[in-house]
């Protein structure tokens, strides 16, 4: 018999097809995935950075891989697109660490995961490619047992992130670890902080994987990307900090001004109390 998560993970694959391009807006709990449904989104992957805000943390590895299983599955139980998971390091140091995760974030509906290569072992920036190759592969074999083999492996490296080794070498540096994750069973290749054209076209055309690249303000458009040849565009924290920004000048201008501004044209309260997919269950 099919698997019906399996069959949405084959959906979300699709996404990624050479001449596709994915704009993926990152949800911190259930009501913003929906608005992110309702708004259009074809797909939608959480922020570990969001979710742990959301839990009075700072990000930065913070969960607990039950908690970021729960907002997982809060989020995939609320609306009816894809759900990709960001699991950030995998909750653990080992294969099996991140084999356990993949296998929780699947029971919990996910259909993709963003698994990270840093911080690295005794201080150590990144993990080292052969180490997270290794990972990868737990992964996918973790994915296939549990039913979900189309599972979407969105390999993250944080090369540029990490600003490791000189920077006119970070490109060769992207490069080896894009080899080395294809051959372990990843699907794409998340370059966060890299935004230049010229390097990702180049990127697109030498890496063995789709490019994945995170967006913010200032940063290339949408249409810039694409023109690059890149396959998926997320935007990480940015929708997250955009709503905590509102609540902050909202309460500001309350507590100074005695008025309420900051709320004009809000989504309403029947609005959200009758969004599809939210539930009293």
């Amino acid at each position: 018999m099919v698997n019906p998560l399996n069959t949405k993970a084959t959906l979300f694959r699709s996404f990624h097809a050479e001449g596709e391009l994915l704009v993926l807006p990152n949800a911190w709990d259930a009501c913003s995935a929906v608005v992110m449904e309702r708004a259009g989104a074809a797909a939608v992957g959480s922020t570990s950075a969001g979710v742990s805000w959301s839990l009075g943390r700072p990000d930065g590895q913070r969960l607990t891989r039950d908690e970021m299983v729960a907002a997982v599955g809060r989020i995939a139980t609320a609306v009816q697109i894809p759900v990709t998971a960001d699991i950030e390091g995998g909750y653990g140091p080992t294969p099996e660490d991140a084999a356990l995760t993949v296998t929780a974030v699947a029971a919990a509906g996910a259909v993709g995961v963003n698994l990270e290569d840093a911080p690295g072992a005794d201080g150590a920036p990144l993990i080292t490619p052969p180490a997270q190759a290794e990972r990868i592969a737990a992964v996918r074999e973790a994915a296939v047992a549990a039913g979900v083999p189309d599972l979407v492996i969105n390999a993250r490296t944080d090369v540029y992130m990490a600003q490791v080794g000189e920077a006119d070498g970070r490109f060769d540096l992207v490069l080896e670890r894009a080899k080395a994750y294809a051959e372990a069973g990843a699907d794409v290749l998340f370059v966060p902080l890299l935004l230049d054209p010229g390097t990702l076209t180049r990127l697109v055309a030498e890496a063995p994987l789709p490019i994945s690249v995170m967006a913010w303000p200032g940063g290339p458009t949408v249409a810039e990307l694409k023109a690059t040849g890149v396959r998926r565009i997320s935007v990480g924290t940015a929708l997250a900090q955009a709503a905590y920004t509102a609540a902050d000048r909202g309460t500001r201008e309350l507590l100074t001004e005695g008025t309420y501004e900051t709320s004009v044209n809000s989504l309403n309260v029947f609005e959200l109390n009758t969004f599809p997919h939210l539930s009293d269950e």
